[in-house]
């Protein structure tokens, strides 16, 4: 097996939360690959590996602009420490890149840095405070919606902070209720996808692959392991696609269901987490 160094060690650990000692093995046998490592952290049974394989360490805030009810943005903006995340200086500029945002629609980070606030590109307007704060801050990502119904969730993890959660819900008919419920849950349960026809094959293929493997490994009868496998995937949609999740105010339902019956659609969502994908 091959050796591993105490700061790759601290790394996977802050990927996955799993324990010092099952980090180092999962190292060692998979000879420093980190993807397969977390492959085999989850094979062992290390608890919640899956949720947290992508979270980092960067600090900052999540950053909302609405236009009434039809249209909203959100913005993950960066820095290296909460005293900077809550700053003034920090968060006004995030207020003001969001407004920008909703306002011109751009396509992507890069047309979003070269576009101008004022005379000023938006990178211009990153440099400056970057030099004010003394820290690295940058825009991660930033997400629009627009159409039907939109609502929107923000989330402190704590009152000193500003918003590290925030989703946007889509529903093809107006319900505020309905959106604020539904946001509230998505905060909380962390979906990845809206439903299982949104997942991507290779995502999908490489869980059944690693259930197979789990499954094997755990000495199942060969002519069960392929309905095990199916029903794990199943298992893992419920997890992982907001309409397939249980309410959490009432976990006899789905989301899905719990939308039907109060004759809403829902049609997207977005949900950032700071430090998270």
């Amino acid at each position: 097996m091959a050796s591993v160094n105490m700061a790759d060690v601290k790394r996977l650990r802050e990927l996955t939360a799993a324990g010092m000692m099952d980090c180092k093995k999962a190292l060692e046998e998979s000879e420093g690959d980190f993807d397969r490592a977390v492959e085999l952290l989850r094979l062992k049974g290390a608890k919640d590996v899956g949720k947290r394989e992508a979270r980092t360490a960067s600090n900052g805030l999540v950053a909302l602009k609405q236009d009434g009810d039809s249209a909203a943005a959100l913005l993950e903006l960066n820095c290296e420490t909460d005293f900077v995340a809550k700053g003034d200086r920090f968060q006004e500029l995030a207020a003001q890149v969001v407004a920008h945002i909703l306002a011109t629609r751009p396509g992507d980070v890069p047309a979003l840095l070269d576009s101008q606030i004022e005379g000023k590109t938006v990178k211009e307007l990153l440099d400056e405070a970057n030099a004010a704060l003394g820290e690295k801050i940058e825009i991660r990502r930033f997400a629009l919606l627009e159409g039907g119904f939109v609502g929107a969730y923000m989330h402190k993890s704590d009152p000193q902070l500003p918003p590290t959660v925030g989703v946007l819900v889509q529903l093809d008919t107006a319900n505020a209720e309905v959106a604020k419920d539904i946001a509230q849950h998505a905060a909380a349960m962390a979906p990845k996808y809206l439903n299982a026809e949104q997942v991507p094959a290779d995502v999908i293929e490489k869980e059944r692959a690693l259930f197979e493997e789990m499954t094997r490994e755990e000495g199942k009868p060969e002519a069960a392991i392929g309905k095990i496998v199916e029903g794990r995937v199943n298992g893992w949609y419920k997890d992982f696609t907001l309409l397939q999740q249980a309410f959490v105010k009432d976990n006899k339902k789905t989301i899905e269901k719990y939308a039907a019956e109060n004759g809403v659609k829902v049609e997207a969502f977005v949900r950032f987490k700071v430090g998270q994908a």
